[in-house]
């Protein structure tokens, strides 16, 4: 049983990345993310970028070795296959458009866009870094504008 104090809703979802302009480029340029950039850069290991995304959801950027560091925790180069970050979109062609995007970016498609044996369409791809990202369309669920 959950406590008063633990509700469930996710806020921000960081990644730990090696190079914080080489993925705000990714992010920004390549996929279209809005954002005021790297901010915090007044405060040692302050530097981080914010994406605002859909349903109040932050997606951060934040360098490796400062998220280790406040975590107190030993930062890993294996970011691969532990977790898939899972963007939701409209229709098949949705799809194909956000993978050319990320492909031109130069993210590693490790799975291109095909339909899928639970009846949706999807690819799977990582960004710079090796977080790995799943674009499906399910038509089961309706997306928001």
């Amino acid at each position: 049983m959950l406590s008063g104090m633990m509700k469930p809703r996710i806020k921000v979802l960081t990644l730990a990345v090696e190079d914080l302009n080489r993925s705000l480029a990714f992010y920004r340029d390549g996929l279209g993310l809005r954002t005021e950039g790297i901010i915090g850069q007044e405060f040692e290991e302050g530097a981080v970028v914010f994406f605002e995304l859909a349903n109040d959801l932050i997606l951060a950027l934040y360098p490796a070795a400062s998220l280790s560091k406040d975590a107190k925790i030993v930062a890993t180069k294996s970011r691969l296959g532990a977790v898939s970050i899972g963007h939701i979109v409209k229709s098949k062609h949705d799809v194909d458009a956000l993978v050319s995007d990320a492909r031109r970016a130069k993210a590693v498609v490790t799975d291109p866009p095909k339909d899928r044996f639970w009846g949706g369409y999807s690819a799977y791809f990582h960004d710079p870094d090796g977080h790995l990202w799943e674009v499906a369309w399910n038509p089961a669920w309706t997306v928001a504008d």
